[in-house]
């Protein structure tokens, strides 16, 4: 996952400009970023504060005026922009910075060209743009000194209660003869049925220690081969 060439394309106005620094971050684990641009009409008030974090993280703003009040001029040169660079075949993957649902069509039209699309937004972002994309990671889940436990809504039953049954579901599609279970298969299969599929959406820092809150349900092995696998307890295996 880390070694693909990344254009990172920020919609200033639906982004905080305080998470700008760990957003790049987290795309940084993807791969080499080469393009880093911030589309938006930075001499409007909302987004004054934006000098500073621009000039220390060395991206480019790209000032769009709005010709109308109330209309986002700025989603067209975004959109346009992505095209260009499209054409341009120079990238892997395509980074889109957004919690506006607008740029579903863009993430759809850069997949068919079969480029990895990245979308970083709010959670509370449309499911149509999430799920266009290849990963949706959640600002709120980007933190200098995560504290899990404060994460919310993520943290309540109902999300424990889904990553239950998404796990379940995983083990069940993917379990080899003895039912055992590679946990990076199973990484890769929850990202494909939900591209906002993040452990840290339910209280994790990493996927296996999923298992630290399940230790009587599901047994676990470390292979040299395969990684971790694991393998749900049941009352024929229990006496293996």
């Amino acid at each position: 996952m880390g070694n693909k060439k990344i254009a990172v394309l920020i919609d200033s106005e639906n982004t905080p400009h305080s998470k700008l620094n760990l957003i790049i971050e987290e795309l940084s684990s993807f791969g080499q970023i080469i393009v880093k641009r911030a589309y938006g009409d930075f001499s409007a008030e909302q987004l004054k504060n934006w000098k500073q974090p621009l000039n220390e993280l060395a991206i480019q703003a790209k000032q769009q005026f709005a010709y109308t009040s109330g209309k986002n001029s700025t989603d067209s040169l975004m959109i346009i922009d992505a095209m260009d660079l499209l054409y341009s075949q120079r990238f892997d993957a395509f980074a889109l910075i957004s919690s506006d649902s607008d740029f579903t069509s863009l993430a759809t039209r850069l997949r068919e060209s079969e480029i990895h699309v990245i979308g970083v937004g709010k959670a509370m972002t449309p499911t149509s743009f999430k799920n266009a994309c290849d990963d949706f990671v959640a600002i709120e889940n980007l933190s200098a000194d995560v504290e899990l436990e404060e994460v919310q809504p993520n943290s309540n039953q109902v999300a424990e209660r889904e990553l239950w049954r998404l796990m379940h579901q995983a083990w069940q599609t993917y379990r080899d003869e003895t039912g055992w279970v590679k946990l990076g298969e199973v990484g890769k299969y929850l990202k494909r049925l939900k591209p906002d599929f993040d452990p840290r959406n339910y209280g994790l820092k990493k996927l296996s220690d999923f298992f630290d809150k399940y230790p009587t349900r599901y047994r676990i092995r470390n292979t040299k081969r395969s990684g971790m696998e694991f393998q749900l307890i049941t009352k024929a295996s229990k006496h293996k």
